[in-house]
């Protein structure tokens, strides 16, 4: 048995599969938000536009796999799916953790 214990209205349950389908979270998505300006990334245009002046630029054109971002003065490479639907919170965290006070995720 695995899942978490949920305590609410004095009942404790064991709720299995906890933000699968049809838990409380299932409707939630997580979205990049850029710290400075508050803004809700929408696009990898946009995205590329915040990265670019924190110094990240386009690091080998995969047509049709990744997009891909390095900033040279790190050895940190960031690497994204091509189509931004695709785009997961795996990758936003990538994104936080090497641009720290630039960006964090947050739930939609």
């Amino acid at each position: 048995m695995s899942g978490v214990w949920v305590f609410k209205n004095g009942v404790v349950r064991l709720v299995e599969n906890p933000g699968g389908e049809g838990g409380e979270n299932s409707g939630r998505r997580k979205v990049l938000v850029h710290t400075p300006t508050n803004e809700v990334i929408t696009s990898y245009s946009m995205l590329e536009r915040k990265l670019s002046s924190l110094g990240w630029e386009r690091y080998y054109d995969d047509p049709d796999h990744l997009l891909q971002f390095h900033k040279r003065s790190t050895v940190y490479l960031i690497s994204l799916p091509k189509d931004f639907n695709k785009l997961k919170p795996m990758h936003m965290y990538d994104i936080v953790v090497k641009n720290k006070n630039y960006f964090h995720v947050r739930d939609m």
